[in-house]
C-alpha cells in the first residue's frame, strides 16, 4: 500500500505542475467567448471595398485597354457615392493571377452607396465600353476592419 501511494504521489507531483502551467496559458471557453464578443463589439465595419479584377480578351489592344482604364477612372467624378478609387496592374512574382491583369478598388461608406453605384447610368455606360473586351471578371466586396 505504501509503495502504491508513493507511486501515485510521485506521479501527481510530476504531472500536476505541468497541468497548472499549461492551464495558465490556455484560455477558458468563457474567456475566449468574451474576447470574441468584445472584438465584435469594438470592430465595426468602416468602409465597403468593391474590388474588381479584369482579364481582357486576347484581341483587346493596349489602346482599348487604356480606354477602359481611363473610363473606369472617371467614375468617381460622376458618381458621388464613391469615396475612394485606386487601380493598378498585376506585378506579383507568384504567377497566380490566372490571366487577370488589372485590379480596381472602389470604396463606399455604406451599402447604400454601392447600391447607387451599380445601377448608375455612368457605371452602366462604362460596362458597355468594357464588355466587348472582357474575357473574365472577378468581383469581391468586403467591409474593412481596423
Amino acid at each position: 500500500m505504501n509503495r502504491r501511494l508513493t507511486v501515485i504521489a510521485t506521479t501527481l507531483a510530476l504531472v500536476l505542475p505541468a497541468v497548472f502551467v499549461l492551464n495558465a496559458f490556455m484560455p477558458t471557453q468563457s474567456t475566449a467567448n468574451a474576447a470574441t464578443e468584445t472584438e465584435t463589439e469594438t470592430q465595426t465595419p468602416s468602409l465597403l471595398r468593391h474590388v474588381v479584377l479584369f482579364k481582357f480578351n486576347d484581341s483587346a489592344t493596349p489602346e482599348e485597354v487604356q480606354e477602359i482604364v481611363t473610363a473606369f477612372a472617371k467614375l468617381p467624378g460622376q458618381i458621388d457615392s464613391i469615396v475612394d478609387f485606386e487601380y493598378g496592374t498585376d506585378n506579383s512574382p507568384e504567377g497566380l493571377a490566372d490571366g487577370f491583369t488589372h485590379c480596381f478598388t472602389v470604396t463606399f461608406k455604406s451599402e447604400e452607396g454601392r447600391e447607387k453605384y451599380l445601377p448608375h447610368p455612368a457605371h452602366k455606360a462604362f460596362v458597355k465600353i468594357l464588355q466587348p473586351h472582357l474575357e473574365k471578371v472577378l468581383v469581391v466586396d468586403y467591409w474593412t476592419k481596423k
